[in-house]
């Protein structure tokens, strides 16, 4: 079970999501201690391990930078659900083994703080304090083999030893 954090904004940019006088550190942890905090302040007291973030549209737009990723997921967030994503920032999230989760009706229907269990292989998120069920489509074969194997360069080291 995770908790979601809402975020009912759109455009929500990558120096928001880790500012950019952080890029100069490339470990996921001390990345994590600055994720989200010039959007949100408590974001890192708050996240636990297997929440995830929930926003509207466009989610990880500006400049391309794997470090939003690396933030998001040193925090140990599950995944993030959004009306949409900026294309360069999702293909990081999966070439980083990040899986994300596009969904029209998330924002809308899911509050801050409910719980949900998010079903990956048949593309439902059930938010359990709610009691509403939410679909979306799974990622493609190609994009779920590349996060299992920890992300496009350990995908790549397999496929060249297998």
């Amino acid at each position: 079970m995770a908790k979601a954090h809402v975020y009912k904004r759109y455009h929500i940019n990558t120096d928001e999501i880790i500012p950019a006088r952080y890029l100069n550190a490339d470990d996921e942890k001390e990345l994590a201690l600055h994720c989200m905090e010039d959007l949100d302040t408590g974001f890192v007291k708050k996240i636990k391990p297997g929440d995830c973030i929930v926003a509207g549209d466009d989610f990880g737009c500006g400049s391309s930078r794997e470090h939003a990723v690396w933030a998001i997921r040193g925090a140990k967030v599950q995944t993030v659900i959004a009306r949409s994503f900026a294309r360069i920032f999702y293909r990081n999230a999966i070439n980083c083994g990040f899986y994300l989760i596009e969904s029209d009706d998330a924002v809308e229907k899911i509050k801050d703080g409910d719980e949900v269990e998010i079903d990956y292989g048949s593309g439902l998120i059930k938010d359990r304090t709610s009691g509403i069920n939410i679909g979306f489509a799974p990622l493609p074969d190609f994009a779920l083999e590349i996060i299992k194997d920890g992300g496009l360069l350990e995908h790549i080291k397999k496929a060249t030893t297998d």
